[in-house]
Parts: structure tokens; sequence; C-alpha cells
């Protein structure tokens, strides 16, 4: 198609919409409590799990810490007692793994990517529950390989998590790999340390405020054929 012959595609934020599938997962294992969580309950949770992802990335956390931690600083900031946080996430994780939604029409265009440039997609993640959303969607019969740091043991951004993802993946070419993904200090700026091009996707109303400056930038996904295309940054 162009200079790339690699994609790789972050999950969550960029093809399923994590925030649909947190809200009802969230919800969900509440109601199990008699919990009903307000739609400012679900703003304030979605900031502090954020806060801790962004912790991980920098290595700040551990992944058990950020897991359990993100449910106890919320209940502790509600006074909400009598709920045990690593149970509530256990369910969570269960939960977040058997729901999706597509961002925009992500499957339609994977698909009609398949055969002309390679997929994977690089996650930050527990196994079970993104392996379970990638099946249940259909997006895990159209890659050519998936990469959870939760099984490789160390996050997007780190050297560590590409370099491996870039040891098995079959183009050796650095050159003619791109990352897309929503997140500027994950996927951005995992790939740029990388060596690889980036690709920022921003939809409506995002607005770049860090010092991370992407190769490319699209606002809908299907922009992406025009990257493809390129042979140089647009």
């Amino acid at each position: 198609m162009g200079r790339f012959t690699t994609v790789l595609w972050d999950l969550d934020g960029t093809l399923l919409d994590f925030l649909y599938s947190q809200r009802i997962a969230v919800r969900k294992c509440a109601a199990e409590y008699g919990l009903e969580v307000s739609d400012e309950m679900l703003a304030r949770y979605s900031q502090i799990n954020d806060s801790f992802w962004k912790r991980l990335e920098r290595g700040e956390v551990t992944r058990e810490e950020l897991l359990s931690g993100r449910f106890r600083a919320f209940f502790g900031e509600y006074g909400i007692e009598g709920i045990d946080a690593e149970k509530f996430c256990e369910a969570y994780q269960e939960a977040l793994g058997e729901v999706y939604c597509y961002v925009e029409d992500a499957l339609q265009v994977c698909q009609e990517l398949q055969g002309k440039v390679r997929q994977y997609v690089v996650t930050n993640g527990t196994i079970h529950t993104q392996i379970n959303k990638m099946k249940r969607s259909g997006l895990y019969d159209v890659m050519d390989g998936l990469f959870i740091s939760d099984e490789i043991g160390t996050p997007k951004p780190q050297r560590g998590f590409f370099d491996y993802c870039l040891e098995h993946i079959e183009e050796r070419d650095k050159r003619r790999i791109l990352i897309v993904g929503d997140s500027l200090t994950s996927d951005i700026k995992g790939g740029a340390m990388a060596g690889i091009a980036t690709c920022w996707f921003c939809p409506a109303g995002a607005v770049n405020d860090s010092d991370y400056r992407p190769d490319y930038e699209i606002h809908r996904l299907r922009q992406i054929f025009d990257v493809l295309k390129a042979d140089a940054p647009l």
C-alpha cells in the first residue's frame, strides 16, 4: 500500500470504546453489592483509573497495586465500606471482558486491511479480559498477533514492551512499522522511543498538550488508509 507493511493497533480507546465497557462493568459489579453508581461517580472512577494507568506507565506502581488500588481509592473517596477491593476487581475484570463497543467501524477497517498489511494489537491490560474482548468483538480473527502487557511483564510505553513486540513480528525494518493509538503517553511515546512511526488517533476535541509529536494524526479511523498510502509523514 505504501511505506508501511505492519500496523500495531492499540485496543482500548482506538479500536474499542473502553469507556462504554467500563461503565457497564462498574455498574454491573456495584449492583451485586446493592450499590448504585451515578454518572458523576463513574466519571470520577474513570479519572482515578486513568491516573493509576499513567503511574504504571511511569513505573510508579506495579500491576497488582493498580488493579485493586484504583478501587480502594474510589471506595475510600466516597466512603464506601464493606466491599473487598480485590474481589470487586476480579469481578470487574471478568465483566469488562464480556462487553464491547467498536470505535466507529473499527472491525470493518481492520477487515479491509487484512491481507494488505500485517496487523497486531498492542495493549496494556490483563490477559483474560483483553483476549475475551478480542474474541467477542471479532478482532481476534482479523489480527496477525496480540501483545498484552500482562503477558509480556512490562507495559507500554516502556522499551521492554516494544522490544518484545518487535522481536515477535515478521517485519524486521522499523521504518515499515506504524503504531496507531489514542494515548500520547503510551502509544505515541512508546512508539517514538522504539524507533517506529507513530499515528495519533485523536477524535474531535482531543488536544495534544504533551511534549510528544506523532508522525501522523487521524481524526477518523478510516483516515488510516490515507496514512498507509503515504510514503512520508502527511
